[in-house]
């Protein structure tokens, strides 16, 4: 057995686990770990592959198949991809004649209803009927909901972007989103011959003299309301402003007594994006929920490209390929941290899906160039603002001297759940390697946040979620990355894959980080880390040299 489960957590199994192509060693690794930590998800992910790599084998003629031999997993697995239905026949009399399994013959019986109904309905369109309706006989607990917000024909155009400020500045991701938005914009206009725009979305208090930077950044009309009362980021009030604003005059969801916008002719916007930030995430949820739609969370690429979906539920044709137009594609790690997913947000028959909502990771784009040339529209958006949205006041806070801000720095130490045998001295060494550099900082992998680790001293302070780098933390760019004691999990390495040179210290020869570092140490990070810190305080080593591949030693 090459792979000892037990000897490694969860997230730098998948990527190994997944070349393993030997079913009886999968067996061996299943009971090394029943027999160790016995941990459920590990479990699954080796049984996941086993399945799959059993599936590999050759494929059973369904004429010739021995059903007695055959478990019911397999035979669903057999008959799906059965298109004869002379030879599911066969198969049923021969379960029946057999085993008479009843989950068996369901599994059949099935297969051959789906052919059948989809000889008959070829022509026909798929009839959106309500859950209901179609089982009246079950309790439908949300039968009464009252919070539906999709329209029906609706009209939806532009690029919304919601800019999330602090201390009454732009936050780096608010102009990261502009920049692509013009990029992703520009393109769309260019293949489907429009001119939307690129709106930009501000709330706060005196956001207002922000909009001629959101305008140098990308955008082509800014929409604001500013109240001193919006000083501090609240759930309800930005969402019902965020929701007005996108909603024009006359909708059927809207304020009554809204007027409609002189500037444009549509109902909501075609597109929002919104900052992968606590209040951004808090934001995009809320906001899509209200437009009763979907949204992709913590999003590291959006493009705009057609989609040919074959899904009945989307096209309304089964065994039908309808190729969706202007749909946003956005990109995220799975949960898994193994792949990634691109999420689509289609409408379907009777039923639409708009905004096509995404938040983005910050650092996922390049900061733009801003053109204080540029020329945009400023609109400042009218509403009443209810009382009872600001019910709670804010009477005392405390305010952190500044945040951690990772993204501008030449050189970004990086440490993981290699420090796990003495966490305290671990962030030590990180700091006095960081020490020797201008421009350098701490960063941590997700690991080390969530571990219940045990830090003593002046070192505690340093071990904050606003440290993080990855999926759902920070992104980095710099000249230099030292990453030590990190696997490279696809959370990970979202966060760091576009630095210049990546150096890698790990006990593991096979850590996935291996595959996408300019450089690797195998080596304990207690013994390497003091060795660099001296090297470099000593003036034997050069890493901006590293960084300029100088050298290979």
């Amino acid at each position: 057995m090459e792979i000892d489960p037990t000897e490694h957590e969860i997230a730098d199994l998948g990527p190994k686990i997944k070349d393993v192509d030997d079913a009886d060693e999968l067996r061996e690794m299943l009971a090394a770990e029943e027999d160790g930590e016995d941990r459920v998800p590990v479990k699954t992910l080796i049984e996941d592959r086993l399945e799959t790599v059993e599936g590999e084998d050759e494929e059973v003629d369904p004429g010739d198949a021995d059903l007695d031999d055959m478990t019911v997993a397999d035979v669903a697995n057999m008959v799906r991809d059965v298109e004869d239905i002379a030879v599911l026949e066969d198969l049923l009399e021969r379960e029946k004649a057999g085993q008479d399994r009843k989950t068996a013959k369901s599994q059949i019986e099935g297969r051959i209803d789906t052919l059948r109904d989809s000889d008959d309905d070829e022509d026909e369109e798929v009839v959106i009927e309500d859950p209901e309706e179609k089982y009246p006989d079950l309790d439908h607990p949300t039968a009464d909901k009252k919070h539906v917000r999709a329209l029906e024909d609706g009209d939806y155009r532009d690029m919304w972007v919601y800019c999330e400020t602090q201390q009454g500045q732009l936050i780096d991701v608010s102009r990261e989103m502009l920049g692509k938005a013009r990029e992703l914009m520009d393109g769309y206009n260019d293949e489907y011959g429009e001119s939307e725009s690129v709106i930009a979305v501000l709330i706060g208090d005196g956001v207002g003299e922000l909009a001629e930077e959101c305008i140098a950044y990308g955008a082509d009309r800014v929409i604001y309301l500013e109240d001193e009362r919006l000083d501090r980021f609240r759930h309800t009030p930005y969402t019902r402003i965020f929701c007005d604003m996108a909603r024009n005059g006359g909708h059927p969801f809207g304020r009554e007594d809204r007027a409609e916008d002189d500037w444009r002719d549509y109902d909501e916007p075609r597109y929002t994006v919104f900052p992968a930030t606590n209040n951004g995430r808090d934001l995009s949820a809320l906001a899509q929920a209200e437009f009763d739609s979907g949204l992709a969370s913590d999003c590291s690429d959006l493009f705009i490209e057609p989609a040919d979906i074959s899904n009945p539920a989307k096209t309304g044709k089964p065994g039908e390929t309808v190729e969706f137009q202007r749909v946003l594609h956005m990109k995220r790690p799975d949960f898994s941290g193994f792949e990634y997913s691109t999420i689509l947000c289609l409408d379907k028959p009777g039923r639409e899906f708009h905004p096509q909502g995404a938040s983005v990771i910050p650092g996922s784009f390049d900061v733009p160039d801003p053109d204080p040339e540029r020329e945009g529209e400023v609109i400042e958006h009218e509403m009443p603002l209810d009382d009872d949205w600001f019910k709670v006041e804010v009477t005392d806070y405390d305010q952190l001297e500044g945040g951690v801000d990772l993204t501008g720095n030449e050189v970004v130490v990086a440490l993981g759940r290699g420090i796990g045998s003495d966490p305290t001295e671990g962030i030590e060494l990180g700091l006095d390697l960081v020490d020797q550099f201008e421009e350098a900082d701490l960063g941590l992998s997700r690991g080390v946040i969530t571990a219940s680790y045990q830090f003593a001293g002046h070192v505690e302070q340093y071990v904050t979620e606003e440290r993080q780098i990855g999926e759902s933390g920070q992104e980095v760019e710099p000249a230099v990355y030292i990453a030590a004691g990190i696997s490279g999990a696809v959370q990970h390495k979202v966060g760091m894959d576009e630095s210049d040179t990546i150096i890698a210290i790990n006990t593991d020869a096979d850590a996935d980080i291996v595959d996408f570092s300019d450089y690797f140490i195998q080596g304990d990070l207690f013994e390497i880390l003091p060795e660099l810190t001296d090297s470099l305080e000593n003036g034997e080593l050069d890493i901006q040299a590293l960084a300029g591949g100088a050298s290979d030693d």
